[in-house]
């Protein structure tokens, strides 16, 4: 097995959600605690998990994570992944996970992580119908490509500029669902469907 690391993108300031929206709570869970249960430990070599919030540091360390502090998020999500990736430099490959997606399955995130083992050259990402959601996972090859990033610019231009490398994984669309406003929480929290 190929060392694989994973980085937990938890620093941004969350401006369409008016605050720190990690703290926001689902069901009775806020979401960054369901990021944090999403991640399989046993499938990586380390979990980093970047943010500007002590709380969220104390909480990594209650997972065993490593937890680095971005004291720079108005930056933008470049200096986050260049921070996450910075801590796990000697890995073959590194999986980036957003922490607004509170229906994430555990379960997908190690399909995931077995799907990029299979070919360790391509990039690798959760889909539905298609269409390329987060998690993505990059190889050490794209490493210097996204240390180059800037500001606002995340994988997605990494992955933009290679496309016939990049191999998708189906699962099912509502894990995709991201929550980037206090509205978009609240029609979650009023679906009927069963989530965990």
């Amino acid at each position: 097995m190929l060392k694989l690391g994973c980085v937990v993108m938890a620093a941004g300031n969350a401006r369409r959600y008016g605050q720190n929206k990690l703290a926001a709570q689902l069901r009775g869970r806020s979401l960054i605690l369901r990021a944090l249960e999403a991640v399989p430990a046993e499938a990586f070599e380390n979990v980093v998990v970047v943010t500007q919030y002590p709380e969220i540091m104390r909480l990594a360390r209650e997972f065993h994570f490593s937890a680095v502090h971005n004291a720079h998020p108005d930056h933008g999500i470049s200096r986050t992944i260049a921070l996450g990736l910075t801590a796990l430099r000697d890995c073959c490959g590194v999986m980036f996970l957003v922490s607004d997606q509170p229906l994430l399955r555990r379960e997908s995130v190690a399909a995931l992580a077995r799907f990029w083992q299979e070919q360790p050259d391509k990039l690798a990402a959760l889909a539905h119908g298609g269409v390329r959601g987060n998690p993505c996972v990059f190889p050490a090859r794209f490493f210097p490509e996204l240390l180059e990033l800037t500001e606002d610019h995340g994988g997605n231009t990494v992955i933009r500029r290679h496309e016939e490398d990049l191999r998708l994984l189906e699962v099912p669309e509502e894990e995709l669902a991201d929550v980037d406003t206090a509205e978009a929480l609240e029609k979650m929290q009023n679906r009927s469907q069963k989530i965990r």
